[in-house]
């Protein structure tokens, strides 16, 4: 593995997964828990996670592809343009929409696998789960876990 400049997660939360590289929202916080779990450095963070498989699935990409894209030492950037030239086509439009969606989508609260959970979650952190989306949780658990920026598994 190249050198790779990575996050410490067990003393920092990754990105924010609205963070977007290539257009995709949730690759920047995939590619920094990539990064800490090839160095050792994941703490409670799981690469190849569900969240990340939402991106996987979207795109029709396996993690563990992408994981060897990420441990060649790859920039951000260069991570981007591997992500938007496999797996699925799809348009520039296309991808902005997906991502976009994560600014409204609270369906984590009416899905039946993960209401509980996400109910329980919100509950901890006095949220409403119906006007909550999981990116907005996600930050809110990261900033309390690591009283700055956090320590949440997805």
């Amino acid at each position: 593995m190249k050198n790779i400049n990575q996050t410490d997660l067990t003393k920092a939360a990754p990105r924010s997964p609205y963070v977007r590289i290539g257009g995709f929202a949730i690759l920047g916080r995939t590619i920094d828990k990539c990064r800490a779990e090839l160095a050792g450095l994941n703490g409670d963070y799981n690469f190849d996670c569900p969240l990340d498989n939402v991106l996987f699935n979207f795109k029709g990409i396996k993690g563990s592809d992408l994981k060897d894209c990420i441990a060649a030492g790859h920039t951000d950037e260069e991570i981007g343009t591997w992500v938007k030239s496999h797996g699925r086509p799809k348009t520039d439009e296309e991808i902005k929409a997906w991502s976009d969606a994560f600014k409204t989508d609270c369906a984590y609260a009416s899905n039946p696998e993960k209401k509980e959970w996400f109910n329980e979650k919100c509950a901890h952190y006095g949220l409403d789960p119906a006007k909550t989306t999981l990116f907005n949780y996600l930050e809110i658990d990261d900033k309390a876990s690591f009283k700055t920026t956090g320590s949440c598994p997805i």
